[in-house]
């Protein structure tokens, strides 16, 4: 079986996003992209966000993985 898909006519009237177009030329090499909320994904503390993810994910995994109170978890 063979499924078709078709769109509205209005899906032909849309225009791109604009911040998808711009994130586009930030991904290419040597391009540094000084747009705000977009740091350089060399800063983040991988190691550390590992380390906290293991360290929840085994102490209390159910906990951090249930939805809660928007305050938070307070064990």
């Amino acid at each position: 079986m063979t499924t078709v898909w078709t769109q509205a006519r209005r899906a032909a009237r849309m225009n791109p996003s604009i911040i998808r177009e711009i994130l586009k030329v930030t991904e290419k090499p040597g391009v540094l992209s000084m747009a705000g909320g977009l740091p350089s994904a060399d800063t983040f503390p991988v190691d550390a966000l590992k380390a906290a993810c293991d360290r929840v994910l085994t102490d209390t995994p159910r906990e951090a993985l249930q939805y809660a109170a928007s305050e938070g978890y307070a064990p």
